[in-house]
């Protein structure tokens, strides 16, 4: 897939116990940008974090949580992740959405050994 050299960037960012359709979020965000062929998704754990409710959620061995922060990062064009977070957003019930321009240096497959 060729990319643009400027692209966007979807940030998703949700809690670790987010669950829609009997499975994580993060986990049914990053199947339907596959199925949906954007380029790429990336999924991230926080250590520490907090949303609108204001509670913290950390590592911290004293404080563990349950309900770790979640970013899930995903890069195409504009249009693509218009149509993707249009798709996506009714199954976020808490967390935040944001989009970026971002250049691509490179997008490649490497070459298999």
């Amino acid at each position: 897939m060729e990319l643009l050299k400027e692209a966007y960037l979807l940030r998703m960012f949700i809690g670790e116990s987010d669950k829609t359709e009997g499975k994580p979020l993060y986990e049914w965000l990053v199947h339907e940008a596959k199925a949906q062929g954007l380029a790429g998704a990336t999924v991230l754990r926080g250590l520490m974090g907090f949303g609108p409710r204001s509670r913290i959620y950390t590592t911290k061995i004293l404080r563990l949580s349950e309900d770790l922060p979640i970013v899930v990062e995903i890069v195409d064009t504009a249009d693509r992740l218009e149509a993707f977070l249009a798709h996506a957003e009714p199954h976020i019930h808490d967390g935040m959405a944001t989009l970026e321009k971002a250049q691509v240096r490179f997008y490649k497959e490497g070459k298999k050994e």
